[in-house]
């Protein structure tokens, strides 16, 4: 069997450095899909091991495995020598959340020379982390299997060579997945390390910790980036749709304490008014009891966070503008995908460090690391406010 083993490997490494470079260098192996064959009771067919040219290259490239085991989050702060392989969530197919595995042995992955490897205290789940699981993206997505996660926190542990700013020791936190939905990482967030561009990244404001830290980078960067979009600036209004969630409720922060808005409004179910009320909303509006393009006022920008650009776009001003994040658009709304960026992290810092902008996890949270099944199966419902975390990452 070991040796079996050994020339499955030799034949996977030739051909992912023959056909694939940059999959080569996320250090691949057999052991994964061959435990999930093997566990079928099925004995691995000769055709997955060998190259056609005729095809296209598998999109199924198992991690490796071995063994392996970390110290908690509280001693992050300390940098250690980096293992060899990591605790890690994966999924090797599209599907419900019953197609996450929890694995003690997957590869850390070896950073470029843009990036820096991040030992990983906490992470957060997006809408995006569930529709890409669904396989919503695949023609666009990475090669799976796949450590799913886009936002975290964490600690530097080791720099690439042409990583300017970051050193070992610091604390960061980002969006690791530059484009969201183009050829996001296959290495993601929610494992013990991940590995990230620096350019992709912040220092952690002092006054966050871990978990509040990674419930913001990607959806305080699309709030940011959507109203920046839609040309919002002082003395403007806006309703929000969604208020309570985790990109609406951070675009109420930022129109109020950083773009100086001169009236908020925005929609939330009964029992979240007063939430949504306690971030600066001017005109809390009950979406069970009100329809709030029937409103006689009407704004100069709606941020759409949930998916009803039909009826925003009747509630905007005249040269107004909608941003929808999601579902069909109605012109004039118009609709974009965030890309990562550090340096409105580091703009919007001083905001987050005064605690004029808050980061918001969801009562239910953190989830532990055990419980990603019970985060994701969460997140999913719809009914998040704010952000749903995971911590601490062992």
């Amino acid at each position: 069997m070991e040796a079996t083993l050994a020339s499955t490997s030799t034949t996977l490494r030739t051909f992912l450095t023959t056909f694939s470079p940059q999959l080569h260098s996320l250090r691949f192996s057999p052991a994964f899909r061959e435990k999930q064959l093997a566990g079928a009771g099925n004995k691995i067919p000769t055709s997955l091991l060998k190259h056609d040219s005729t095809r296209r290259p598998s999109r199924h490239f198992p991690l490796r495995v071995s063994a392996s085991s970390q110290a908690s989050p509280e001693a992050a702060a300390k940098v250690s020598a980096v293992p060899s392989t990591m605790k890690a969530w994966i999924y090797g197919d599209y599907g419900t959340v019953d197609v996450l595995k929890f694995d003690e042995s997957v590869s850390v992955p070896e950073i470029k020379e843009d990036q820096v490897l991040v030992k990983v205290v906490a992470a957060a789940l997006n809408p995006v982390d569930f529709k890409r699981r669904q396989g919503k993206f695949q023609s666009t997505d990475s090669a799976l299997p796949t450590v799913p996660g886009y936002d975290v926190a964490g600690v530097v542990v080791k720099v690439g060579s042409q990583v300017k700013e970051l050193k070992e020791g610091d604390e960061v936190y980002g969006d690791i997945h530059e484009k969201a939905l183009d050829g996001p990482k296959q290495f993601g967030s929610l494992a013990e390390y991940t590995a990230v561009e620096e350019k992709l990244l912040a220092l952690k404001p002092k006054s966050l910790d871990f978990a509040q830290a990674a419930a913001l980078p990607l959806a305080i960067e699309t709030a940011y980036e959507g109203l920046e979009r839609t040309g919002f600036s002082s003395g403007k209004s806006i309703l929000v749709l969604n208020g309570a969630g985790g990109v609406g409720s951070l675009v109420i922060q930022l129109a109020k304490q950083v773009f100086g808005a001169s009236r908020v409004a925005a929609t939330a179910s009964t029992g979240k008014l007063e939430f949504i009320k306690s971030l600066g909303v001017d005109l809390p509006i009950d979406y069970t009891k009100e329809n709030f393009e029937d409103l006689p006022e009407k704004f100069d920008v709606v941020y759409d966070a949930i998916g009803q650009c039909d009826k925003a776009v009747k509630a905007i001003k005249e040269g107004g503008s909608v941003v929808a994040l999601t579902g069909a658009v109605t012109p004039p709304g118009f609709r974009f995908v965030v890309t990562s960026n550090g340096e409105v992290l580091k703009k919007l810092n001083p905001y987050l460090e005064s605690g004029k902008v808050k980061a918001l996890i969801d009562p239910k949270g953190p989830f532990p690391f055990s419980q990603v099944v019970e985060a994701f199966s969460y997140i999913e419902t719809g009914k998040a406010t704010g952000k749903v975390v995971v911590y601490p990452i062992p």
